[in-house]
């Protein structure tokens, strides 16, 4: 399992419920497919944070690299359902920083990998 975390800035026009709601839509949309395991929308809690904790936080959990690939396959050839549910969160966000996690340590090691 990889985790996909977003931190997340909205336009200051935005509506936090409406970016929540946005969120749920595409989400949804992409477990429906079979792309993403689970995701959950956290938001800091009474301002609270360092540096550059952002004001939400979008963590989403995929079975593995090919679907984060299937995921971005998705988005560059969506139907216009696709399309309009991406839209409607992503013109919302100001400002994103991505990272993509795995548990560790895990089983394959992976640093010790490489092609060089």
């Amino acid at each position: 399992m990889n985790l996909y975390h977003c931190m997340i800035e909205l336009k200051s026009e935005a509506r936090a419920l409406a970016f929540a709601a946005a969120v749920d839509g595409w989400m949804a949309y992409l477990k429906s497919a079979g792309l993403v395991l689970d995701w959950r929308l956290m938001r800091r809690k009474l301002g609270l944070a360092s540096g550059r904790h952002t004001d939400f936080l979008l963590e989403i959990a995929l079975p593995d690299m090919a679907a984060l690939d299937a995921a971005f396959t998705l988005l560059a050839n969506a139907d216009e359902q696709a399309t309009r549910r991406y839209d409607q969160m992503h013109q919302m966000i100001a400002e994103v920083q991505v990272g993509l996690y795995r548990p560790y340590p895990d089983p394959a090691q992976r640093e010790r990998i490489a092609l060089i």
